[in-house]
């Protein structure tokens, strides 16, 4: 496995879009292929508790719009986040996938994703604004929803409950103002309570990735 670097705001390589941020980190780690970092990105998240549909929804989204040529960016945990990594490694791109850690780059969490974060390592790059040897805090994985939804062009909602973390993403995209989508599932579902909000609140509902390919891909 490569060794994880620092990159600053001076690098070729520190991506602008994270400069729409009003707290733009002053410099990244980086672990992995740093030319995920020159493709078009697109995120998909959502619920840790996902539903066998959800993750299905997720993983033929990832790949099939890393096969359109974004590169699909997600927050490493379990349910939606992981789905949607995996389909993107499925996937012809390479790199295909970004991982935006909420903890440092010398740990793995959640730790069950170890092969998952080794694989991504490998064929895509995972990302954190905490050095090595930094205590992990709660606060930090609201803090790395902010650079999903910035780094992207658009974020895909797959599955939500109403107070899940994949909004306060949603919300940040849409901020500023990048694309928000959002797949509708059955009604009386918590996890589809979060997905069918933000459509009431402006989100493009989403059936299939042609979808999002005619909203959004072709200005990749």
């Amino acid at each position: 496995m490569t060794s994880i670097i620092s990159i600053n705001q001076t690098s070729p390589y520190y991506p602008r879009r994270l400069l729409d941020l009003q707290d733009a980190p002053a410099e990244i780690f980086c672990l992995g292929n740093l030319q995920a970092l020159k493709l078009p990105c697109f995120a998909i998240v959502g619920s840790r508790k996902a539903t066998l549909q959800g993750i299905k929804h997720a993983h033929h989204f990832a790949k099939s719009i890393a096969n359109m040529g974004a590169c699909i960016i997600s927050g490493l945990a379990e349910g939606i986040d992981a789905a949607a990594h995996r389909g993107a490694l499925a996937s012809r791109l390479r790199p295909s996938t970004i991982a935006v850690c909420g903890t440092s780059l010398d740990r793995c969490y959640p730790f069950k994703n170890k092969e998952l974060f080794k694989l991504i390592a490998e064929n895509g790059l995972l990302i954190s604004e905490y050095p090595p040897g930094t205590i992990t805090k709660p606060y930090h994985f609201p803090q790395r929803n902010r650079l999903i939804a910035a780094l992207s062009t658009g974020t895909l909602v797959v599955e939500a409950s109403p107070k899940s973390g994949s909004l306060i993403t949603a919300k940040m995209a849409n901020e500023l103002g990048r694309d928000v989508f959002a797949i509708p599932n059955a009604i009386g579902k918590v996890c589809s309570a979060g997905c069918h909000q933000l459509i009431r609140e402006g989100a493009k509902l989403t059936e299939k990735p042609s979808d999002i390919a005619e909203e959004l891909l072709f200005r990749l």
